[in-house]
C-alpha cells in the first residue's frame, strides 16, 4: 500500500535503479521490474510470478526467483519476512516507514510516526546508542475482530 507522501518515483523506478547499478536488462527481467514496480501490496515470488506470466507466458518461476534475489542483492528491493513462512517483497525506498500486519487477512499497512521514530531514538539513547537502522513490524488483528487473540 503506498502512503500519500511517498513518491511515486520511489516505487516505481526500478528499471531506472537497475540501469544505474549496470544491470543487463533483458525482456523479462524488464517485465519483472514493472510487474513489482507497480504493486501496491507487498507479493511473494509465487504472486509476483502469477502476475508477469500474465504479461509474459514464457516467464518461469525460476527466473522470477533469480530476478527477485538480484534485485535484492543489489538492493533495489526488500525483503520482508512477515511470520507467513514466505518471503515478500517491495520496491527499496529512501523513505523510511513501517509496517502493521492485519494476520486475520494478511494485508500489509505501510506507514509513518514522528513520535514512534522519536520514541525508538529515545530508547538508544537512554540505553547509551545511536539509533542508526530500525525495522518496526507490528502485528495485529481488527479491533471488531470477533475471534479474539
Amino acid at each position: 500500500m503506498t502512503t500519500p507522501d511517498q513518491s511515486i518515483s520511489d516505487r516505481r523506478n526500478i528499471e531506472a535503479l537497475c540501469a544505474a547499478k549496470g544491470m543487463r536488462m533483458t525482456e523479462q527481467r524488464r517485465t519483472i521490474a514493472r510487474v513489482l514496480a507497480g504493486s501496491d501490496d507487498h507479493p511473494d515470488v509465487e504472486e509476483l510470478y502469477r502476475r508477469c506470466a500474465k504479461v509474459d507466458d514464457r516467464i518461469s518461476i525460476s527466473t522470477v526467483y533469480r530476478t527477485v534475489r538480484l534485485f535484492e542483492d543489489a538492493g533495489i528491493i526488500e525483503r520482508h519476512d512477515f511470520r507467513e513462512g514466505r518471503a515478500r517483497y517491495e520496491t527499496a525506498t529512501e523513505s523510511h516507514h513501517d509496517h502493521l500486519i492485519n494476520l486475520r487477512s494478511g494485508e500489509v499497512i505501510e506507514f509513518r510516526s514522528s513520535e514512534i521514530e522519536r520514541m525508538q531514538a529515545e530508547v538508544a539513547r537512554k540505553l547509551g546508542y545511536k539509533l542508526v537502522d530500525h525495522r518496526l513490524e507490528l502485528y495485529a488483528v481488527p479491533l471488531d475482530d470477533d475471534k479474539g487473540s
